[in-house]
This record gives structure tokens, C-alpha cells and sequence, in this order.
């Protein structure tokens, strides 16, 4: 009886916990949960898809105004930062292999409250970066058909709203909507099709690296850090976002074969095969062409070729679209997987997280987040409300760094197919970077973000609290 009230008291309150067994019922259930369809390499496709996209295409130019040739140090500095984070990912979710990625760990170490707080928050971030990398896709679309048949879309239907003479932005609908029926298609099906533009992309920078080697001038090398230190590492500061991305893959969780073996490798094969990818890059364009002409340069690595090879522009441009179209693919993955956890437990509409039993996924939250998403991209000027997923994506960082430690301190005896070396002290690392990165973002962020938890706070205590299926004793079996 003291148990069974104990039991009870602990699901009133608002830090209750979510038994990992209860987890596991609900990802097993036939009626309920994903179809676990997808092995290591769809997972480190979806990583690479997530990571790799406009980032290495654009932002290598802004790195090298702050470290000059040095931004080789500053991808090897942003790439040990996330690592920390990325073993910590790993072992939760081989541990806790459910569909939910930060919300649903934060559910199982940290309870209820602080669990809505980062989904609340991981909606916010993967929903704004949808939104913001389709616009980039038009705008990268209009490089293309200009570096390749000499034209442009008008900028009344193809450009980002707040723009000189912008109306809609149309190719950014057509994407959003685009991928939208691709998701509600299936997650192997969707899964193939992003591990082909993978692929795709990866010869793209492959021969970036092959052909900027022809032309690499060790004399571009030097001085390698005319801003010392302080340079490399605000570089690092910038292109850390290159980076995100990784975390989408335990968003996966519940549709890997095998969790405990897929799950680890996708995570940290990604981000090895990114930092790996970047630092020849940026190795490449920094031997290819001197720092100052690369800074001044909106598309550095086709800047990087023209002299020699003048057509590169054109392939680079595909190359970035391509990118794009895996980001977009891989971060909506995300977003509605993690919506999907939350209306499962009841924090959301329960009827929300219906999965349509011929394709394995949610098809409701699928269309209902492609129409909304879709619109904030064609209507919404996003140029600072963007600046909402970096600390959105370091507040999940955090906790999950800090849920390890925890797990490991009120579960010492679950079954872990992944752990983190040198616990506590990997974690805390983990912690000590997120932090520091997050604290040099600026006011104006932290207040939007404040105002967006607070919105959060009102729903959880309206409806949320009210209707969570840990609260009223589901025992999700």
C-alpha cells in the first residue's frame, strides 16, 4: 500500500516521472506506436541530411572573416564542442529507444514540467528552422536557374518577405508541401529518398575537396590565424549551427530495427563524417583563394573555383539545393515525431497522435504542421525569430547532458547498450559548453524565448496538466 501511494503522489505532481517500462509499452504497442523501420544507414543519412545543408555553403565565408585560414581550427573546436552532447544522445537514446528525442528523456529524468518545456521548445525550433531553410531554398533555387540558364523567379513570388518588392514566397510553399506528402508516405519510404539527396550532396563537396586540391596555393595559408585565439574561437561560435542537426536522429528512436546498436553509430558516425567533411572543405577554399576574397563572398566555395573552373558555380548551387531539401526533410522528421510523443502522453490532443495503419505514420500532425509551416514561410519575415532555434537547440543540449547524469544516479541498474565514458565529467563538459555559447546570444533572444515558455506554461497548466495520461495512471500498456 505504501508503494501504490507513493506511486500516486508522484504522478499528482508536476515533476512526475514517466516509468521507462510504461515507455516501452507505448512503443511497442501495436495500435500506438511507429513502425520500426529503418536500420543504421537510413538513421545517419538522416543526420547527415539534418547537419549538412546550407551552412557549409554560405557561412565558411563568415568563419574565415574571424579566423582568416584558422577556421580549420574553429570546425575541429564547434565539432569536439558538440561531440560531448552527441555521446550523450547516444547512450539515452539507445536507452530509451521511444519517438520524442529531449522531451521524452527529459520526461523520464527530470519529470512532467521540465519535460513540456522542451517540447514546448523543440516545436518552436524545428517548426522556425523548417520555415527559415525553405526560404533559403528559393533563394538558392533562384542562384541556380540564374548560374545555369541565365533567369531568375520575380522577386514578388521568390523572395523572403521583408525583402525589396516580396509578396509570397511560392517555391518555399512548394517545398514544405513537397516534403509534407513525402512524410505521409512512410518513414522508409521518406528515409530512401533522403539518403539518396545524402549521397547526392556528398559527391557535391567530395568534389569541391578534389578539385579545390588542383588549385590549393600554400601560399593562401598564410598568416593562418591573423586574429589569434579570440578569432577561432568566435569563428567556432558562428559555424557551431553548422552542426545542428545531429539530434534528429533519436527523434528516430521508435522506427530503428535495432535501437540499441543503429542508434549510437547513426549519432556519432554523422557528426564524425561532418567535422571529417568540413575541415577538408574549409581546408580546400582557404588554400584555394585568399581569406579576403572568400569573406566578401555570399557563395565562398563557387568563389573559391571560379577563377579556374567558372561552370562550379552551377553545380555547387544544385548541390546547395539539394542540401536544403534533405534539411528540410530531416528537421520536419523531427518536429512531428516529437509533437507525436507529446500528444501520445496526453500533453496535446490525444487524437492528434493517431497513426494511420498503412503507412506507419502520423498523418495528422504530418499535414496539420506542413499547412502551418508553409505559411509562416511565404508570409512571416524570419530574420529574427530565427535566432530562436540556436537557443532553443542549446537548451536541449543541456538537458540532455544533465539527464544522463541523473539516469545514471536514479537508474544505475538499467540496461544501457550505449554509455558515455566518464561520467559525470563528459556530461558536465557537455554542460559547461552549451551554457557558455548560450549566455553570448543576445538579449533580445532570451526575452522571445522567456515569452515563448511562458505561452508554453499557460497552455501546460490549461490543458496539458489537466489531461496528462501519467497523471490520471496510464500505465501505457
Amino acid at each position: 500500500m505504501a508503494t501504490t501511494s507513493g506511486r500516486r503522489d508522484r504522478q499528482a505532481g508536476i515533476f512526475a516521472l514517466r516509468p521507462l517500462g510504461a515507455m516501452a509499452g507505448s512503443a511497442d504497442d501495436g495500435g500506438g506506436g511507429l513502425k520500426r523501420s529503418v536500420g543504421t544507414l537510413d538513421l545517419t543519412a538522416l543526420g547527415l541530411g539534418a547537419i549538412i545543408g546550407t551552412g557549409i555553403f554560405v557561412v565558411i565565408g563568415e568563419g574565415i572573416g574571424l579566423a582568416g585560414p584558422a577556421i580549420i581550427l574553429s570546425f575541429v573546436l564547434a565539432g569536439f564542442t558538440c561531440l560531448f552532447s552527441a555521446l550523450c544522445y547516444a547512450e539515452l537514446a539507445s536507452s530509451i529507444p521511444v519517438s520524442g528525442s529531449a522531451y521524452t528523456y527529459a520526461y523520464a529524468t527530470l519529470g512532467e514540467l521540465i519535460a513540456w518545456i522542451i517540447g514546448w521548445d523543440l516545436i518552436l525550433e524545428y517548426g522556425v528552422s523548417v520555415a527559415a531553410v525553405a526560404v533559403g531554398w528559393g533563394a538558392n533555387l533562384n542562384i541556380f536557374l540564374d548560374a545555369t540558364f541565365g533567369f531568375q523567379l520575380p522577386a514578388s513570388i521568390a523572395a523572403a518577405r521583408g525583402e525589396p518588392g516580396a509578396v509570397i514566397n511560392l517555391p518555399a510553399v512548394f517545398i514544405v508541401l513537397a516534403i509534407t506528402a513525402l512524410l505521409m508516405r512512410g518513414a522508409k519510404e521518406s528515409a530512401r529518398i533522403n539518403t539518396f539527396m545524402v549521397f547526392v550532396k556528398l559527391v557535391v563537396l567530395l568534389f569541391f575537396i578534389v578539385t579545390a586540391a588542383t588549385v590549393f596555393k600554400s601560399g593562401n595559408l598564410h598568416p593562418f590565424s591573423p586574429h589569434g585565439t579570440s578569432g577561432v574561437v568566435s569563428a567556432a561560435s558562428v559555424i557551431f549551427f553548422a552542426y545542428i542537426g545531429f539530434d534528429a536522429i533519436s527523434t528516430g528512436s521508435e522506427e530503428a530495427r535495432n535501437p540499441g546498436r543503429d542508434l549510437p553509430i547513426a549519432i556519432i558516425g554523422a557528426l564524425f563524417i561532418a567535422t571529417l567533411l568540413y575541415i577538408l572543405v574549409a581546408l580546400g577554399a582557404a588554400g584555394a583563394l585568399p581569406a579576403d576574397q572568400l569573406k566578401e563572398s555570399e557563395a565562398p566555395l563557387a568563389e573559391a573555383l571560379r577563377p579556374v573552373f567558372p561552370w562550379a558555380a552551377a553545380l555547387l548551387a544544385f548541390g546547395a539545393i539539394v542540401s536544403i531539401t534533405s534539411v528540410i526533410l530531416a528537421v520536419f522528421y523531427g518536429q512531428t515525431r516529437i509533437f507525436f510523443a507529446m500528444a501520445r502522453d496526453g500533453l496535446m490532443p490525444q487524437k492528434l497522435a493517431k497513426v494511420n495503419p498503412r503507412t506507419g505514420v502520423p498523418t495528422t500532425i504530418t499535414l496539420g504542421f506542413g499547412l502551418l509551416i508553409a505559411i509562416l514561410a511565404a508570409l512571416v519575415p524570419l530574420s529574427e525569430i530565427i535566432k530562436l532555434v540556436n537557443i532553443g537547440t542549446l537548451f536541449a543540449f543541456l538537458l540532455v547532458n544533465i539527464g544522463v547524469i541523473v539516469l545514471r544516479r536514479t537508474r544505475p541498474e538499467m540496461e544501457r547498450p550505449f554509455r558515455v565514458p566518464l561520467v559525470p565529467v563528459v556530461p558536465l563538459i557537455g554542460c559547461a559548453f552549451t551554457i557558455y555559447l548560450m549566455i553570448d546570444l543576445p538579449g533580445t533572444t532570451w526575452i522571445r524565448f522567456v515569452v515563448w515558455l511562458v505561452i508554453g506554461l499557460c497552455i501546460y497548466a490549461a490543458y496539458g496538466y489537466r489531461h496528462s495520461r501519467l497523471r490520471h495512471g496510464a500505465t501505457y500498456e
